[in-house]
């Protein structure tokens, strides 16, 4: 694959460690998981699989999971696992604030969404976007065919593809917005690595 049609962003890296703030909000991760759908759904309790359908939320805190379709399994030893499908023109989405970052937000879309718990990877699928907004408005954008993040060895994958009206060059792009320099004398926060919340994946 052509080098500009695919990036590894490492967490060090300096242009994503300026996405600034901290980590996802980590009291997501003890909030009670709450699942809706407008239309005919099921609950094997058997298997642990979970079916969504029809404008299907699944929410944790801060964290809400949108799309079409959502299918969240548990393994037998804990891990969860959730696959979120849009429509042509309604990708699945995903929205968290982030922790200690105040008006912070993190959100991506995606044709597709996948968490895979026991990997502790989030796998943005087809048309794939990831923004922070400070304030309401984007402050940084990573944007590809395909974004992973795998929170275990920090670090973002990001590859192009074919072109799209959400990208129409299929290039990777990396966007960052510089931070208004801090009032005289006052202390500049340390940056933290941009990362989704693990709190689907922790095995109960």
């Amino acid at each position: 694959m052509p080098p500009c049609r695919s990036l590894i962003l490492v967490c060090a890296l300096a242009g994503l460690c300026a996405m600034g703030g901290a980590r996802a909000e980590k009291a997501d991760r003890n909030k009670p998981i709450v699942v809706e759908a407008e239309r005919g759904s099921s609950f094997d309790l058997q298997r642990q699989v979970t079916v969504l359908n029809g404008n299907a939320v699944i929410s944790q805190g801060t964290m809400v999971l949108r799309a079409e379709r959502i299918e969240l399994r548990e393994t037998p030893d804990g891990y969860r696992a959730a696959s979120a499908i849009g429509l042509p023109g309604k990708p699945a989405t995903w929205r968290q604030r982030r922790d200690g970052g105040n008006d912070e937000v993190v959100e991506g879309s995606a044709d597709r969404i996948e968490f895979d718990g026991r990997a502790d990877t989030l796998r943005l699928v087809g048309s794939g976007t990831v923004r922070r907004l400070r304030g309401g408005a984007v402050a940084d954008e990573i944007t590809g065919a395909t974004i992973v993040w795998d929170n275990t060895a920090e670090v973002f994958r990001v590859e192009g593809g074919a072109t799209t009206a959400a990208n129409p060059t299929g290039r990777v792009r990396l966007t960052l917005t510089p931070r208004a320099e801090p009032a005289s004398g006052a202390a500049t926060p340390a940056a933290a690595p941009l990362a989704p919340s693990r709190s689907l994946g922790a095995p109960r």
